[in-house]
């Protein structure tokens, strides 16, 4: 696929919706013809039209919802959007398409830092890290005990892992290493070799695996078909001594029937760095003391964070040059 080239003294008109890291808008800056934020707040989505209607491309990021309907007030000028990240699940993908706008993103720079968060939040409820925490912090701690903050071990434990992409292995790597016994389900099996190296086991069946794991780990996107995957009725399969923790998207658990059965001890205990409504957090969870919650950092790293910008300009670059932007999302991925 090729796409029409920009007149080779006119720069691209790009908007940028959010604050990005300096080095990534001082090169876009010098690359394109760039309108950047000064402030880090989300725009509205009238706002986020109205920057629609005089660029380009647009750069969003995973806060910035754009259904057919924002689409279809953009105007014909808009071409490309080439997200911030590796989900799209925000953007309308399909309407895009039809309306002649293309879509990108930046796959594979998130996988490795996305992967230690979730072992750290493994270990950080598995062994009552926040509560250790906590309690130094408030002076409260009177001393070592034989029985106080006790947790439990990993290594032996059986970890399922819910979408074995890219993500998914990075955290069956990691796990090997604790000696956790690793297995998965995915859409597709891997094949033979992968599985040898990664020491996983496959479940074609979700629910039989749910029943049989001492901690879920969801690293499966947001897809129609994931929406609410571990709803009321797989939560209950699990055991109560199980963990459930996620790094990928919030909307692929059921928060409210997760928090009924944390209240209720039905599951042990969850580590979350993504809720299903977004920075809305059900505030029953957050009173609960065997819930760790992180605002949505598995993927803030420095280093991280570079290397999206990079694969923005990228995609952007490519696309003004006439050619199909490399990390290119067509619907048929999603």
């Amino acid at each position: 696929m090729s796409v029409s080239p920009t007149p080779a003294r006119q720069k691209l008109r790009v908007a940028v919706t959010r604050r990005l890291p300096e080095a990534v808008e001082t090169r876009m800056s010098e690359l394109f013809d760039v309108v950047l934020r000064d402030s880090d707040s989300r725009l509205s989505r009238d706002d986020l039209v109205s920057l629609m209607q005089g660029v380009d491309v647009l750069v969003p990021t995973v806060t910035d919802q754009i259904d057919a309907n924002m689409l279809a007030r953009a105007g014909e000028r808009l071409k490309l959007i080439a997200n911030f990240g590796a989900g799209v699940d925000h953007v309308d993908v399909l309407s895009a398409r039809q309306r002649g706008v293309l879509v990108s993103n930046t796959p594979g720079v998130v996988t490795e830092d996305t992967a230690d968060m979730t072992l750290a939040l493994i270990l950080a409820v598995t062994r009552r890290i926040p509560e250790g925490m906590a309690e130094m912090q408030s002076g409260r701690w009177q001393g070592w005990a034989p029985t106080a903050h006790l947790g439990g071990r990993v290594g032996g434990r059986r970890l399922g892992i819910l979408g074995m992409g890219r993500i998914g292995q990075a955290v069956a790597r990691r796990a090997n290493v604790f000696g956790m016994q690793v297995h998965y389900h995915n859409r597709r099996r891997l094949r033979p070799e992968i599985e040898a190296e990664l020491g996983a086991t496959y479940w074609e069946s979700l629910d039989q695996m749910l029943a049989r794991m001492d901690i879920v780990s969801v690293n499966a996107p947001h897809t129609p078909s994931t929406f609410h995957l571990l709803n009321a009725r797989r939560l209950k399969l699990m055991k109560p001594s199980a963990v459930v923790v996620n790094t990928s998207r919030g909307e692929v658990i059921d928060e409210n029937a997760l928090t009924r059965m944390l209240r209720a001890g039905e599951i042990a205990g969850a580590g979350l760095d993504v809720f299903e409504h977004g920075h809305e957090i059900n505030p029953r969870l957050r009173e609960l003391p065997n819930v760790v919650l992180l605002p949505h950092m598995g993927s803030a790293t420095v280093e991280g964070r570079a290397e999206m910008g990079e694969k923005v300009i990228i995609n952007i670059k490519t696309f003004a040059d006439g050619h199909r932007p490399p990390d290119l999302v067509v619907p048929s991925m999603l």
